[in-house]
């Protein structure tokens, strides 16, 4: 009989865009002669199955829905929502609390992953080399002349708790660095100056599943644009490069730094975690427990770069992560 899979997207935030094209990429990678597979959108307002071309609301009492009479559970979601309430954990944490398998990181390694500030300060007290950054809350009194003299110029100003380069900047002069700093205020509460690092910025993913730990090739960033940005995300304004040209010994560090990473947040699932390579060293910038999962996103070009198939990987994450919390003791 086949297992029904949730592909959860939507959320709270801008990347709610970003999501749905993700989402779309997971469905068409799952087998389909495997899995009945449904996409579930979730918004502040509602939470809706797409079934066969009908929206019907979720009951969230216990994550079913009702068609043709007949209700329908789930066997395992998989979340592809790009910031809350998908990426922080507080969705994680819903469906422990309803004993249904997800096929991401749980709730403290989500947590910890989307607070920038908190994971690199964490993965720094176990010797992972990470950029100076400032931590600045909604209510600081913010002093720039303190934060340039700490950090220099250029900075980046981003949101503490968000991704796909929204309401990012890059500052050159202190005159537009309050301008960046409110911006980034209006996406999160927190923000965060980080020290610019000049380089080679690259990214790697890996997972784990019952066949054991998989570290996955590297994909050289080359963005058009000032740095690799929403555009050069999404709108194609960069060159990705898989395997990345660095040299063997770098590449075997930066595997090992990502694999090292992946235990010490606790991470499920497929991760990716982004560098800067300075001066022959790799700099980690931040880890990304729910990455892009479209046709032409990173992960799937490392898995073809590695010749490997999306289809048999996400089947053998499906498969690990049911049949762990299945057999789990009481």
């Amino acid at each position: 009989m086949k297992k029904n899979i949730a592909i959860v997207w939507g959320g709270y935030s801008p990347e709610k865009i970003v999501s749905e094209k993700s989402a779309a990429g997971i469905y068409s990678f799952i087998d389909k002669e495997k899995y009945n597979v449904y996409k579930v959108v979730i918004n502040r307002h509602s939470w809706e199955v797409d079934y066969e071309g009908n929206k019907i609301s979720i009951d969230k009492n216990d994550f079913s829905f009702i068609a043709g009479g007949k209700k329908i559970n789930f066997d395992l979601v998989y979340i592809t929502i790009h910031g809350t309430p998908g990426e922080d954990g507080v969705l994680q944490g819903y469906f422990d609390m309803l004993s249904i398998p997800y096929s991401n990181s749980g709730v403290l390694s989500s947590a910890l992953t989307f607070n920038k500030y908190t994971c690199s300060n964490f993965l720094k007290t176990f010797g992972v080399d990470v950029a100076d950054s400032i931590l600045l809350r909604a209510g600081d009194i913010i002093d720039v002349n303190e934060i340039i003299n700490r950090l220099g110029l250029p900075v980046f100003v981003k949101p503490n708790v968000g991704g796909s380069s929204f309401a990012t900047t890059k500052v050159k002069e202190m005159s537009t660095l309050r301008s960046a700093i409110d911006e980034s205020f209006n996406e999160s509460s927190e923000v965060i100056v980080e020290s610019f690092i000049k380089g080679i910025e690259v990214t790697c993913g890996c997972f784990e599943t019952k066949n054991g730990f998989t570290v996955l090739p590297i994909t050289e960033v080359v963005s058009k644009n000032e740095f690799f940005d929403y555009g050069a995300k999404y709108l194609g304004e960069v060159e990705e490069i898989t395997p990345a040209r660095i040299d063997d010994d770098i590449t075997t560090q930066i595997q090992d730094d990502t694999k090292r990473i992946y235990k010490l947040t606790g991470a499920k699932g497929i991760i990716r975690a982004d560098y800067i390579i300075m001066n022959g060293k790799p700099i980690l910038l931040e880890v990304n427990t729910t990455p892009g999962m479209t046709e032409t996103s990173f992960i799937p070009q490392q898995v073809k770069a590695a010749g490997l198939n999306m289809t048999d990987v996400l089947t053998d994450i499906i498969e690990t992560e049911y049949y762990k919390l299945k057999t789990k003791p009481l």
